[in-house]
């Protein structure tokens, strides 16, 4: 059996610890958008090529949520369109985090494969990363495409 083609790993679904708060960091720090919002314990987003959706937490399951000491997914990113663009975005979390929540992980760092990215955590811990990639930085994004 082969696979089916498919368009890219464009979803991604968190739990968080309080919606309201990663909300604000999701809209404000990354500018995405809402494209539904079905009631007040889902929102979806969209930065136009993506679907990003943020689950609460059910308030039965809040108080004996424990965090891990670590996660198994590793960290998601969002794609820039050039180092300089990852340095603007960079100065924008740094100034940004304090009131929004989360932290700056690592700075700024050239790769050996040409990229260059830096990586902070939203307000429930979970890791981002900001990175210009030359493969698919560079990509046009056509409606209908695959």
């Amino acid at each position: 059996m082969t696979v089916p083609l498919h368009r890219g790993l464009r979803h991604v679904a968190l739990r968080v610890t309080n919606l309201a708060r990663s909300r604000a960091f999701y809209e404000q720090l990354l500018g995405m958008k809402v494209v539904w919002e079905p009631d007040s314990d889902n929102v979806y987003f969209s930065s136009g090529t993506d679907n990003f959706a943020l689950h609460q937490i059910p308030s039965s399951e809040l108080a004996a949520y424990q965090p891990t000491t670590g996660q198994l997914l590793d960290h998601i990113g969002v794609i820039l369109e050039s180092p300089e663009a990852v340095e603007r975005m960079y100065q924008e979390v740094e100034a940004r985090l304090p009131v929004l929540g989360g932290q700056l992980v690592k700075l700024p760092k050239q790769h050996r494969d040409g990229s260059y990215s830096f990586y902070f955590s939203d307000p429930d811990g979970t890791l981002i990363q900001a990175l210009y990639e030359p493969t698919i930085s560079n990509l046009q994004w056509v409606k209908g495409s695959t």
